[in-house]
């Protein structure tokens, strides 16, 4: 049964320990530091797949070069498309106009995007992550994944801990503690 405690246990700590990156994700995407971005099309195939997850960061517009992939939003999604920049130029207003392009797409996209200020440009891609974590957030995964965390919980608490054996003490020992403070 002490077994099984301790695997309770380390489940716990382990599940903590997502809790806590999970915390620190939602800190920095409510900070605007990042934006995580799920894949939901192939337009990026083959180098950016259907599922998965980006984690984008801003960079100002006028560091944004052709060839580079950024995140902007969309006048006819109303979403952020996450497209290859095909060409960039000064819009005289301080602000920029920017052509994208899908690498699996035949033709570019169907209006220019103007930008100002930052722009998301994805810094780590987690193939297949974004799946993931569209299908935990689904009640048929994440109700048995609530459960089965209230059962670890319960059996670490309900299980007690091994009472460590304690020898007789000398005699002298709690006079000798007692004598030094």
């Amino acid at each position: 049964m002490q077994t099984l405690r301790r695997l309770a246990l380390g489940a716990l700590w382990a599940l903590a320990g997502v809790g806590i990156l999970c915390a620190m994700v939602w800190a920095a995407t409510t900070a605007g530091i990042i934006k995580p971005l799920v894949v939901i099309s192939g337009s990026m195939e083959p180098g950016i797949m259907t599922g998965d997850l980006l984690v984008a960061t801003k960079v100002p517009a006028a560091t944004v070069h052709v060839g580079d992939v950024v995140s902007l939003h969309g006048e006819l999604t109303q979403d952020l498309v996450t497209h290859r920049v095909e060409k960039i130029q000064p819009d005289g207003e301080g602000g920029w106009t920017i052509s994208m392009k899908g690498d699996n797409n035949a033709f570019s996209d169907a209006l220019d995007y103007s930008v100002t200020g930052d722009v998301w440009k994805p810094a780590m891609q987690l193939s297949g992550w974004g799946t993931a974590l569209l299908r935990v957030g689904t009640p048929a995964v994440a109700l048995p994944l609530v459960i089965g965390l209230l059962g670890l919980l319960g059996l670490a608490l309900l299980v007690p801990a091994p009472e460590t054996a304690r020898g007789p003490r000398p005699a002298g020992a709690a006079m000798a503690e007692g004598a030094g403070a």
